[in-house]
């Protein structure tokens, strides 16, 4: 999968919980609860969201390492990979 494509559907499961983001505005090393304000069951329904969309399973053990769009992608990158 290309990584525009895992970068959509990231930005696509973040935009189902918080319509209001703008893709523009996301930077993809800064802190993604902070830039989107989402709270704990937000960020739940994303990474939940990323599963459904992507068919990976993310171990929750695997949560603290997931705070910024790149390393979002990169993860997915290599689960896909």
């Amino acid at each position: 999968m290309k990584q525009q494509d895992i970068r959509g559907g990231v930005i696509a499961a973040i935009k189902a919980i918080a319509p209001e983001v703008e893709e523009d505005d996301l930077m993809g090393g800064q802190a993604l609860r902070s830039q989107v304000d989402l709270d704990s069951m937000d960020w739940l329904n994303v990474l939940v969201g990323l599963h459904q969309r992507f068919g990976v399973d993310i171990p929750e053990a695997d949560y603290a390492g997931l705070d910024t769009l790149d390393a979002i992608e990169a993860y997915l990158a290599r689960k896909l990979g």
